[in-house]
């Protein structure tokens, strides 16, 4: 297998509309609607720090600035914060910015589907192997976080890693669904990809939930890569490409992905971190009970 490269950047195209939770993402990025009371990217960023990811880099798009602002310095707030010795805030900002260096932007500067957003960031990246997080998608699992667990199958196999859960077989035409080969580590090898089957035709359970670890010959498809599903440039017609040249393996992650660039989704993840929060939970856990009781 060699010696492969460490995985250090991550990529994550947040240049998306948000149109499924307008009016709210007229004025506000989607990635910034609050979970309890974290923006969704930042679960995001703390998923893939676990996995010890050393360079973020942001695709973006119009109107995104506020993305970039929260992860620069707030000179006012901090100042008023202190005035106040409101150390408890202070700390939990401090905790929250990156370091600098470490956070890299560029512009998506049309909708283009996500390969696309996946090609603008090839000179940040260069060359060599990159995480690529879903801003949408949060995970809730016990232990260790699905990044961290697909970095370390990545250390056994090497190649590219997708992160895949089981869904029910009736469920799997609604998923991009990858077929399961021999076991390695967490996962097992990847012998296809294909998004959305028709129905009976599934070649696993497995569904595709957002999370990649991919190597840099990914960018030369894709600059070439013709326009697939919704006129866009598909990432899943490039990976089928890359997969008759290099091995992939998926990462069997056990725990719950949240959509939350959908309202039930970003409304469930909601429900199941207030839960899991020790100062909240005595208050809401009631609420919530009485609501599905009226059900």
């Amino acid at each position: 297998m060699g010696q492969q490269k460490k995985v250090r950047k991550a990529v994550f195209p947040v240049a998306g509309l948000g149109t499924r939770f307008l009016p709210a993402t007229k004025a506000v990025p989607k990635e910034m609607l609050t979970v309890v009371d974290k923006p969704i990217i930042q679960y995001v960023i703390d998923e893939a720090l676990e996995a010890g990811i050393e360079h973020f880099v942001f695709v973006t798009g119009r109107n995104k600035h506020i993305i970039e602002d929260y992860f620069d310095i707030h000179f006012e707030l901090e100042q008023t914060l202190r005035e106040r010795s409101k150390q408890a805030e202070m700390t939990l900002l401090a905790n929250q910015l990156p370091k600098a260096g470490t956070v890299s932007f560029t512009r998506q500067q049309e909708p283009l589907g996500l390969g696309h957003a996946v090609w603008c960031a090839r000179e940040i990246v260069g060359d060599e192997p990159f995480a690529l997080l879903l801003p949408d998608m949060i995970m809730k699992n016990e232990g260790k976080g699905c990044m961290k667990g697909m970095i370390d199958l990545y250390a056994q196999s090497g190649g590219n890693i997708i992160a895949v859960e089981e869904c029910a077989p009736d469920q799997a035409h609604k998923y991009g669904i990858v077929g399961a080969g021999e076991p390695i580590g967490e996962g097992f090898r990847i012998t296809g990809m294909v998004e959305k089957p028709a129905k009976g035709t599934a070649p696993s359970n497995f569904f595709i939930n957002g999370r990649y670890i991919l190597q840099p010959e990914i960018f030369k498809i894709l600059e070439t890569q013709e326009r697939g599903a919704g006129n866009e440039i598909q990432l899943t017609d490039g990976m089928l490409k890359l997969l008759k040249e290099q091995d992939f393996a998926g990462y069997h992650f056990r725990g719950t992905t949240y959509d939350c660039g959908a309202k039930d989704g970003f409304i469930l993840a909601n429900v199941a971190f207030a839960l899991e929060r020790a100062d909240i939970r005595p208050t809401v856990e009631d609420g919530f009970k009485a609501l599905l009781k009226g059900l």
